[in-house]
């Protein structure tokens, strides 16, 4: 995806760090509130630019996981005191474990059930026993709403971006939507140009992921966040 990829360096263009404060201490808060005694040291699954770590590595030890190395980059400008390791959330395994695992949107990406139980199964690894996970999809299958979106910020040096997003579901029966994303970039010179980038994103029922996470090995629970989103809160007892 090129948002990842070639268009990395635009990312806090086109989602800044100051977006994410109020969401960043919710999940503060979600992750303190879990067990006795608070987190302490926290994995993230698909930290992309590290725009929430920004804010939560002020309240943990944290460890952040992307597949991308583009926005590694980005990300250890942005936390240069985190430890960046280059991963795929549905594989990776850092040989340790953690007093929580932090998954937020990038678990869109897991497309099948195969790919979510994956990506549940490797937090559960990294879970400390007596430890949670909290996984933050952007909705589940009973609350997609297909939506258009725009956005973007102009940059300190010069540059700007702005963007329109379009979320559409062709086949409601499967467990993938589309997102597409028209970017408009431009550089400090003034020279403007268009960049089409389409997404191909998962949604479960809320059976479903719920299912999972209890194969996998932990106590999991749903709830609603301050934006509406239904949200896992997952512990890992044994």
């Amino acid at each position: 995806m090129k948002l990842y990829d070639e268009l990395a360096e635009w990312w806090p263009l086109f989602s800044a760090p100051a977006n994410y404060a109020e969401e960043a201490a919710f999940f503060a808060r979600a992750l303190a509130d879990s067990g006795k005694p608070a987190p302490r040291t926290v994995l993230e699954l698909g930290s992309g630019g590290g725009n929430n770590a920004f804010y939560l590595k002020s309240k943990f030890e944290m460890t952040l996981v992307d597949l991308s190395p583009q926005m590694l980059a980005i990300s250890r400008k942005l936390n240069p005191e985190c430890d960046h390791r280059e991963g795929d959330m549905r594989t990776v395994n850092l040989g340790r474990t953690f007093d929580a695992v932090f998954v937020h949107d990038a678990i869109a990406y897991m497309t099948s059930a195969a790919d979510l139980s994956a990506a549940i199964r490797t937090a559960y690894r990294h879970c400390r026993v007596g430890g949670v996970a909290l996984f933050v999809p952007d909705c589940v299958r009973e609350t997609f709403v297909a939506e258009t979106k725009h956005g973007g910020h102009d940059g300190d040096d010069g540059r700007s971006l702005r963007y329109l997003m379009w979320v559409v579901d062709p086949d409601p029966t499967d467990t993938t939507y589309r997102t597409d994303f028209a970017v408009l970039l431009r550089d400090n010179r003034g020279d403007t140009r268009v960049v089409h980038d389409s997404h191909i994103e998962g949604v479960f029922p809320r059976a479903e992921w719920i299912r999972l996470l209890c194969e996998a090995g932990f106590e999991p629970r749903a709830l609603t966040d301050e934006w509406g989103r239904e949200i896992f809160v997952a512990k890992r007892p044994h």
